[in-house]
């Protein structure tokens, strides 16, 4: 089996970098790293077609919530860098601002989406209303999702069968977990992202509980680099 990391990014900036927002020089940085190393990047829909990696070097790299900054500070260094993303989306907030948080922080419209290369930026989900799906019952989780297909329709948007948790929350209970992943399997999902911070097997042998590497602000380039080699650092 190889290993993959998830990185996880949300907000970009310009002048700060710490918790959930990290800045154009560090963000340049890493990106800068991972190739220097020979890191080999995928889109989820490749990864779906696959029995095993290529390269010995590989990642995922994840930007949450549709941000404009992903748009304006993270694509261009994407491009730069021959590198490949997935951006997950809340369909709710679309051309609106980040209401479950700040509501200080701009979210792409559906025109933006469609502007983005589908070379380097895959589309995939993050709910409709961006609610933890550990406190929604089944039914309004199939109603949130619904809502999420059907924006996807009508705005003729490129999204794969991939879905992040929003807050990485979904239901741990193995009964209720079960269900759970039915109901993606059900809805046609064939991967589903919560957090954990480790370092994942692939092919992934819980597809519905992809770990991701939550990349903070204020990492500084040598943490960053353990977090991609080894996971979670006790």
């Amino acid at each position: 089996m190889s290993k993959l990391a998830v990185l996880m990014y949300h907000d970009v900036s310009t002048v700060t970098s710490e918790a959930l927002t990290i800045s154009v020089e560090k963000l340049e940085e890493q990106f800068a790293w991972l190739v220097e190393k020979g890191y080999k990047s995928y889109h989820c829909k490749e990864l779906m077609e696959l029995q095993k990696l290529p390269a010995k070097k590989n990642i995922l790299i994840t930007f949450d919530d549709g941000y404009v900054s992903q748009m304006e500070l993270a694509v261009p260094l994407l491009e730069k860098y021959n590198l490949k993303a997935t951006f997950f989306v809340p369909l709710n907030y679309l051309g609106k601002t980040d209401q479950w948080n700040t509501s200080a922080l701009s979210i792409m419209t559906s025109e933006d989406l469609l502007s983005l290369n589908p070379q380097t930026i895959e589309l995939a989900f993050h709910s409709y209303y961006h609610k933890k799906y550990n406190e929604l019952t089944e039914v309004e989780i199939e109603a949130d999702t619904q809502l999420c297909f059907n924006t996807v329709s009508e705005k003729k948007l490129p999204f794969s069968a991939a879905v992040a948790y929003p807050y990485g929350k979904y239901p741990r209970e193995t009964s209720e977990k079960k269900k759970f992943f039915q109901q993606l399997k059900k809805q046609q999902f064939h991967f589903g992202f919560r957090i954990g911070n480790r370092l994942n097997d692939f092919p992934f042998k819980n597809p519905f509980e992809i770990q991701r590497i939550d990349v903070k602000g204020e990492f500084s380039l040598s943490k960053f680099k353990r977090k991609v080699k080894f996971g979670k650092i006790f």
